[in-house]
């Protein structure tokens, strides 16, 4: 018992931490987008390929032939390049061209509309009615981004139409994120799926975008920001959170995993003095009360669903949020 409780410390440690960041991260690139010159079409290819190569280095080592698994088998190869191309590249590419347009808090609040949009998607897919909480999280979600995007006035914009325009593709590509990878990641593991699809999608977008074309201020702050971005925001980001989904469940860890836009909205003001007006805030709660009404429902399906006393939990291979 004691066991079980000092894991679940350890979980729940390990997913705040994985969040906590992902909210600096988003917070490094837009420092390098404001005082150095950088742009989504520079960082996002650096940072995949980077990162990815870090990871499948990491699980080379530990994993050895394993690696290549995914390569094996015609579905794996399928799946592997569709996620990379529509599911990570695309999603990280609106990330952080919506940071480019506003700025790193509400560019992660906006992509956090995504879990809304997944329930959406999963009762179109399977022919059924929302149930009362998700009707809930639903009209939370679209409150909060109408609030973001007009200040309570439906007449004219409260932030840049392209931010708005690549928050709401953040979100959606969250959904594809999210979704398309499953069997990749109960056949292959996680950490596998998220280095080749970060590889891939990284050496996509350098073909398509050419980011060596593009000369940011290169002096030491600019290569802190981006070892941290790769580094910790990404490689220590992903493996952190996922460790901990392993020890306190996927519902319990995508509450936890709010701690990312209050942590980015922090950084933001204190480090990059961004001044968020009350109804900004007001946008802010709506979208994270949908995530939380998600996370806490989630949560308890998981506890009922747990296994009696004298049976056996099979282990599964949880997704990020």
């Amino acid at each position: 018992m004691q066991d079980r409780k000092d894991g679940k410390k350890k979980g729940v440690l390990l997913t705040l931490l994985g969040g906590t960041l992902w909210g600096v991260c988003g917070s490094c690139g837009q420092f390098l987008m404001q005082y150095k010159g950088v742009t989504s079409d520079w960082l996002v290819p650096w940072r995949l390929t980077l990162a990815g190569a870090v990871i499948l280095l990491f699980l080379f080592a530990t994993e050895k032939g394993r690696t290549l698994d995914v390569w094996k088998e015609s579905r794996g190869r399928r799946d592997i390049l569709i996620f990379s191309v529509f599911g990570m590249m695309l999603c990280q590419y609106s990330y952080f061209t919506t940071i480019q347009y506003s700025n790193a808090g509400t560019a992660t609040v906006l992509q956090y509309t995504g879990p809304a949009m997944i329930l959406l998607f999963l009762c179109i897919k399977n022919r059924r009615r929302p149930r009362p909480y998700e009707m809930a999280a639903l009209l939370c979600s679209m409150a909060g981004t109408f609030v973001l995007a007009t200040h309570g006035n439906p007449t004219e914009l409260a932030i840049p139409a392209g931010a708005l325009f690549w928050g709401l593709a953040a979100a959606v590509t969250v959904v594809i994120y999210n979704l398309q990878p499953a069997w990749l990641m109960q056949r292959y593991s996680t950490l596998l799926t998220l280095g080749w699809g970060m590889l891939i999608g990284g050496l996509v977008l350098m073909a398509v975008r050419r980011p060596w074309r593009i000369h940011p201020l290169m002096d030491a702050e600019t290569l802190l920001a981006m070892g941290f971005i790769v580094l910790f925001g990404t490689v220590c980001g992903f493996y952190f959170y996922l460790s901990g989904v392993k020890l306190v469940g996927a519902g319990n860890a995508s509450m936890l995993s709010c701690v990312e836009p209050v942590a980015a909205t922090i950084m933001s003001v204190a480090w990059l003095k961004v001044v968020f007006q009350p109804v900004d805030l007001l946008g802010f709660a709506l979208v994270l009360s949908a995530v939380l009404i998600i996370s806490i429902n989630q949560a308890r399906e998981e506890q009922a669903a747990q296994p009696q006393k004298g049976q056996t939990a099979q282990p599964q291979d949880k997704q990020t949020a």
